[in-house]
């Protein structure tokens, strides 16, 4: 019976470690060309290390790929664990790798750990250091909010309406962090509605736009934010209304309309006091109609009581 049972565990054994042999066959099978891969480009991916990713879900292929493209781009210091980790997280490693071979190129500052760090807060990191290499143009205001202007009031009460082209880089310093395309948009908007509004006339805008773009530029409105304003050129500016006119005359129009109200006011009052005067008068014409009543009642008495007689003798 024991001979028996050594038989059954040695077969076990032997079928167990067949299909692990089998399982660890295909594996190194299916991640053969991969590893080869790795081989001719010295990438240095161990067999285990593929066999790895399978097992934690990570494509293999896809790190693989991506540590070739740092390795051959001269970048050091990634290795494939930062590479899962990150793959792990959410991140997109490969446009991290991108990001990092266009920065270096460029010359720019950038390491792993920032780049990744980047991407990992939802922004592109590729087009950041794009955009800090290639300066972009953007619209001031969007056209996307539906305006197409922007609308300013110089001293003189002349509405202008200007449109600006802002040129931006990112900071890549500030990018975890800074405030948005938006807010840059919606500074200098804000800056040249004031730029505006701090001239004498209008006139001064025709004549020279660009006083408004160094006016905003002086204020450093890219301050915390992702980007550094390169330039603001002013594209167009055109003369508005007479918004001071217009003010004036609805200023005039409601002066009218408060007199006509204390007029109006006045007159009540006048009538109130006629009538109030007229009811007194009716009062007082009572009042003597009752103290006419009153008179030969007292000259009767009078001669009743002999006064009227002895005041004749």
């Amino acid at each position: 019976m024991l001979d028996v049972l050594k038989i059954v565990g040695i077969i076990g054994g032997a079928l167990i470690g067949f299909i692990v042999g089998l399982i660890l066959f295909f594996l190194i099978l299916k991640n053969f060309n991969l590893w080869l891969q790795t081989i001719v480009t010295r990438s240095r991916v161990s067999m285990l290390s593929l066999i790895a990713m399978s097992f934690r879900k990570v494509n293999s292929r896809t790190i693989v790929e991506t540590k070739i493209m740092a390795i051959q781009a001269g970048l050091e210091g990634i290795t494939t664990q930062a590479l899962e980790a990150h793959y792990l997280a959410g991140g997109n490693i490969r446009r991290v790798i991108q990001a990092l071979v266009v920065a270096q190129r460029a010359n720019i500052d950038l390491d792993w750990d920032t780049a990744a760090a980047i991407d990992l807060a939802g922004r592109n990191v590729l087009e950041a250091v794009q955009t800090s290499v290639d300066p972009k143009v953007i619209d001031c205001p969007d056209p996307r909010t539906g305006r197409t202007t922007l609308d300013g009031v110089a001293k003189d009460g002349i509405q202008l309406k200007a449109r600006a082209r802002v040129t931006v880089r990112t900071n890549l310093s500030q990018l975890i962090g800074g405030a948005t395309e938006e807010t840059v948009i919606a500074r200098v908007g804000e800056g040249i509605v004031s730029a505006i509004g701090s001239c004498d006339s209008y006139k001064q805008v025709l004549a020279n736009p660009m006083l408004i773009a160094k006016a905003v530029l002086d204020k450093s409105l890219d301050s915390q934010t992702a980007f550094e304003i390169v330039s603001i050129d002013i594209a167009d500016v055109d003369v508005g209304d007479n918004v001071g006119a217009r003010l004036q005359a609805d200023q005039a129009e409601a002066d009218m309309r408060v007199a006509k109200a204390h007029a109006e006011e006045r007159r009540a009052m006048a009538v109130a006091k006629e009538q109030e005067m007229k009811a007194l008068t009716q009062e007082n014409r009572a009042k003597l109609v009752l103290a006419e009543a009153e008179v030969p009642k007292a000259l009767s008495d009078a001669f009743r009581s002999g006064h009227l007689r002895a005041a004749k003798s």
